[in-house]
């Protein structure tokens, strides 16, 4: 096992954090648009919510389904928090780590 040096390790932070969202998603291809439009018209807010954004329940990265029933209207910066611990599923190959189990 390699070990990084503390200037590596904040490196590789900063690079992740620097990414957007949507260029980390490996499964990002695969979305349904006509699934997101069914879960604005569902919850009221066919032209999105001011502040907000779609959010799958179960991560798309988790192996979580792309249906309004998995999505969610959150926050920004609650997305933004969630995105970091959603990462782990991207690490371990889309297996949800124990925290997740259903």
């Amino acid at each position: 096992m390699k070990i990084l040096r503390p200037t590596s390790l904040i490196l590789a932070l900063a690079l992740a954090l620097a990414t957007p969202v949507f260029a980390r998603c490996y499964r990002c291809s695969h979305r349904s648009s006509e699934a997101k439009r069914e879960f604005k018209i569902e919850t009221g807010h066919p032209h999105g919510w001011p502040d907000h954004v779609i959010d799958h329940v179960i991560p798309l990265a988790c192996n979580g389904a792309d249906d309004p029933r998995n999505m969610q209207w959150q926050t920004i910066s609650d997305a933004k928090a969630k995105d970091l611990w959603e990462r782990n599923c991207q690490i371990w190959g889309g297996r949800a780590y124990p925290a997740m189990s259903r």
